[in-house]
């Protein structure tokens, strides 16, 4: 036999064990501990598992993005609730047909808001475009939902490329959006593995306008980088005048609640172009980027 060569297997697979199992009338019934370990819902579901089921979401996207030859990430954060420049100017139309000046408001601010969309969009096509074209297995990956992370995912399908997205079970504001490519569409239970993934194949993070979930992924990947739990790589925070307004820096600085240097662990960006051009000239990018 020669070394590579795959011996015939000596016992059935887990799978083909579960399609040969026959019912027992006697220990079938509710309650009963004779089913498999790995097939008893309510065994697996049980609190003293949790180690268990943690360990499952670190490891099924795990080799299911090594299968997909997903090697490296460019992860996008951003708002679930911003639109795209279409459905933001619809609101605005029907708002202007009602004559509610509250609802034309929001709605005004909807459609500005959307320029994010579209960057966002545009700047996932760029990513996957210029990754194949140098035959570098770099793909976009987002959290999976609507509005920036809707963006990403489209972006990078609307030009032929894969995309990850990396969802979670939340009450609202969070189901797949039709971009994502199946084969690497994940749904979580655990915020701090999902996290965990966002970072461990990423070689860049694009984060856009957000709220309260943005900002946990934000601080988070910051604060790793900062205390050297993790390797720097390109922060980009796209939209100055949103950035700027929602955190004060300077202030962090002058009362020493970051050190001098911390400030350039990001950069502000404005458009998807601007955005790329940074990431090619990015040490921590050079191998990747390089022909």
């Amino acid at each position: 036999m020669k070394p590579t060569d795959v011996p015939t297997r000596n016992f059935p697979t887990a799978r083909e064990e579960c399609r040969t199992l026959q019912p027992h009338p006697d220990y079938d019934g509710p309650g009963s501990a004779y089913e498999l370990a790995f097939k008893d819902d309510s065994f697996l579901l049980r609190q003293d598992m949790r180690a268990v089921r943690m360990q499952l979401e670190l490891m099924k996207p795990e080799l299911l993005q090594n299968e997909q030859g997903v090697k490296s990430t460019v992860v996008i954060f951003g708002s679930a609730r911003i639109l795209s420049a279409d459905a933001a100017q619809a609101l605005v139309s029907v708002a202007e047909a009602s004559g509610d000046e509250a609802q034309l408001r929001i709605a005004r601010s909807k459609l500005a808001m959307s320029r994010y969309y579209e960057e966002a969009r545009r700047f996932a096509q760029i990513v996957t475009t210029e990754c194949a074209r140098r035959g570098r297995p770099v793909v976009v990956a987002t959290g999976g939902g609507p509005g920036i992370m809707e963006a990403g995912n489209r972006g990078a399908y609307e030009v032929g490329g894969k995309s990850v997205g990396l969802n979670i079970v939340l009450p609202h504001e969070q189901y797949p959006n039709p971009y994502i490519t199946p084969e690497l569409c994940f749904r979580f239970h655990y915020f701090g593995l999902r996290k965990m993934h966002f970072l461990m194949r990423s070689v860049a993070l694009v984060c856009f306008p957000g709220g309260f979930g943005t900002l946990d992924e934000l601080f988070e990947t910051l604060t790793l980088i900062q205390t050297g739990k993790s390797r720097r790589r390109p922060i980009l925070l796209f939209g100055r005048d949103f950035w700027s307004k929602l955190l004060n820096i300077e202030l962090l600085l002058e009362t020493g609640m970051i050190s001098p240097g911390d400030e350039k662990l990001f950069h502000y960006v404005e458009t998807a172009e601007e955005a790329w051009s940074l990431l090619e000239t990015e040490p921590e990018l050079s191998s990747i980027n390089s022909p």
